[in-house]
């Protein structure tokens, strides 16, 4: 149900934000909280602990990026999904913001159908991963997004987890980047096929010796080796 859907809203155009607001009220989400400035968006997001934040880059106080950093290093926000709006189209920027820990993007300026779809598909996302595995010393659960190394912790945004597991629990069998991206992500094609490619490569750095199981098949995408 849309009304128990808690979002926090971080813009500093006045218009926009109010046309956020508007557009989410007609879909049925009542749940809103609106800030202009980063920092104010910041304090909301730890109190309230959001379902979802629509989140701007460049914001008074303290910009999108570092925004999107503090709430992936917040285990109690785990499971807070992260859509960021952007006026930048630059692929490196969308990366960047993916890299943060974001689970999609919208760039400005955005239709209200698209944004919607966005919002519904992340939210989608949201649930629950049906993957428990332990395999090699790599453990992952779905209870908080929980993934851990030979005992030790590794702190995952979302978006790198989903993948993971999605490749675990495929073990053996070779995904392509759109089925990966299908997962995970959405967006522009091309954009986002990139970033899978970008996200694997920082799972690689943070598995270590375990990144050895995670196969590049060319031109195709990748697979956990069986």
């Amino acid at each position: 149900m849309n009304d128990i859907v808690s979002i926090v809203v971080v813009e500093d155009d006045a218009v926009i934000r109010t046309v956020l607001e508007m557009n989410l009220a007609a879909e049925g989400f009542t749940k809103v909280v609106a800030c202009e400035r980063g920092d104010e968006g910041l304090d909301a997001i730890r109190r309230r602990k959001p379902d979802l934040v629509l989140l701007d880059v460049m914001l008074p106080g303290v910009d999108g990026f570092t925004i999107c950093s503090r709430v992936r290093a917040t285990p109690a926000l785990s499971g807070t999904r992260i859509v960021m709006l952007t006026a930048r189209t630059e692929s490196e920027d969308i990366v960047r913001g993916l890299e943060c820990g974001a689970d999609d993007y919208v760039t400005k300026p955005f239709d209200r159908k698209v944004l919607m779809a966005r919002i519904r598909a992340v939210l989608r996302r949201g649930a629950p991963i049906a993957v428990n595995a332990d395999f090699d010393g790599l453990t992952l659960s779905e209870e908080g997004y929980s993934a851990k190394l030979d005992g030790d912790e590794l702190k995952l945004p979302p978006g790198e987890f989903r993948i993971l597991a999605l490749l675990v629990s495929h073990r053996g069998r070779v995904l392509t980047r759109s089925r990966i991206l299908d997962s995970v992500q959405s967006g522009d094609k091309f954009t986002a096929e990139r970033t899978i490619d970008v996200q694997i490569a920082n799972l690689r750095r943070k598995l270590g010796r375990w990144a050895d199981h995670i196969e590049t098949i060319r031109g195709v995408g990748y697979r956990v080796k069986p």
